[in-house]
């Protein structure tokens, strides 16, 4: 039965992150009269592509936090600043905390957007620097930095063995590369050893094997040594240990596997083998009405090689987005969003650009260009947010 011009229209979008606030968008373009309410402990996006440049002070905190009060009223978002505890009724309630308190959000649509959560199951994973966990992280890798005087730095990830696409390796190679850099104009990178390391022969197969060789080809330029092809057993303060030897280690950069929310398991929603939530093509929940998910919470159907980044989820989004109010219309959405990864894996100065789709792979060659692309981006990308 179609929903008529009366009934209420409530709208609850969970995260704010870069599929977050794209669906906000997505929505308010669409429709100008529901009830839209975003749930995130703060009202701050934080533009984690940038924090690559934190260590060598090309970037701070304060240009990778952007307050999002004025986004908010100009799409007129109700937010609540409190962490999610679960859902009930379907997903037509989410429960919440805030301060100790706790209370509900009801809706008639929902869109979880909350992004994953990194599996640090390894034995003294605590001995590691995970970057992408945020602005902080990045912060602590370029306060050691500052305080080796040489040594060896190790840069790795891993990924989620019963979810291929649950992995975030590009920005570590970004990471490999900026370091390097930075200790070369520095004029001390003679006294460092960096080191890459990887469970597979082929990191960053994703991109393609085009990218696989010329990552490979470039570590080789800078005098990266590889450790590849051995599982990782556990991590010390001075070493890795993986069951094809060991290694020292005197910093240690390594990105795990993702896997879905604790709060997820508050819930009835269905889940993919590597525990993020299992999704169709159109972004729905598989067996939940009017229950959507974007971005890294999602377990999508596609090529195995799906990315994890903020384009992809930009593309979820506005699928989910047309889907869910054909739905509040009493219609059956059919949106699909289009499978395409593109980066520009940066190395302070230069940047490669790698492009895939299911029928195309295309990389360019490392160039000063490909760099201010990169970083022209961010400042077009943060604008839509201040």
């Amino acid at each position: 039965m179609k929903m008529t011009a009366s009934t209420s229209r409530r709208v609850t979008v969970i995260g704010a992150g870069f599929g977050a606030l794209s669906v906000v968008r997505e929505l308010r373009q669409r429709d100008a009269s529901i009830e839209i309410t975003l749930i995130a402990p703060r009202a701050e996006l934080h533009y984690l592509p940038g924090i690559i440049w934190i260590p060598s002070g090309l970037r701070t905190r304060e240009q990778l936090v952007v307050p999002l009060d004025n986004f908010f009223r100009r799409m007129r978002v109700t937010h609540v600043a409190a962490e999610v505890t679960g859902l009930r009724e379907g997903g037509r309630v989410v429960d919440v905390v805030a301060n100790g308190a706790v209370s509900e959000v009801r809706n008639d649509a929902l869109v979880i957007a909350s992004g994953g959560r990194f599996i640090k199951k390894l034995p003294g994973i605590e001995h590691a620097i995970t970057p992408c966990e945020g602005i902080a992280s990045a912060e602590r890798i370029r306060d050691r930095l500052k305080q080796m005087q040489g040594g060896t730095i190790a840069c790795g990830f891993a990924g989620n063995p019963n979810e291929p696409s649950a992995v975030r390796g590009g920005p570590m190679f970004e990471f490999l590369f900026g370091i390097d850099e930075q200790l070369k104009r520095e004029g001390r990178r003679d006294k460092f050893e960096l080191v890459f390391f990887n469970p597979s022969m082929e990191p960053g197969n994703r991109l393609g094997p085009k990218a696989v060789r010329h990552l490979l080809d470039e570590m080789a330029r800078r005098n990266i040594r590889t450790h590849l092809g051995h599982k990782l057993k556990s991590f010390d303060a001075e070493k890795i240990v993986t069951e094809g030897g060991t290694f020292a280690a005197d910093l240690i950069l390594f990105m795990p596997g993702m896997t879905g929310n604790l709060w997820f398991d508050q819930t009835d929603l269905a889940r993919s083998p590597g525990g993020l939530l299992k999704a169709d093509a159109q972004c729905r929940v598989e067996g939940a009405n009017q229950v959507y998910v974007v971005g890294d919470s999602g377990s999508f159907p596609g090529p195995d090689w799906m990315p994890k980044q903020a384009h992809m989820a930009d593309l979820q989004a506005a699928a989910a987005a047309a889907n869910l109010l054909a739905g509040l219309r009493g219609e059956v959405g059919n949106a699909n969003f289009k499978v395409e990864l593109i980066c520009i894996i940066d190395a302070l100065d230069q940047g490669t650009l790698v492009w895939r789709t299911p029928d195309r792979n295309i990389i360019l060659p490392s160039s000063r260009v490909f760099h201010w692309l990169k970083r022209g981006f961010e400042r077009l990308y943060l604008r839509r947010y201040q």
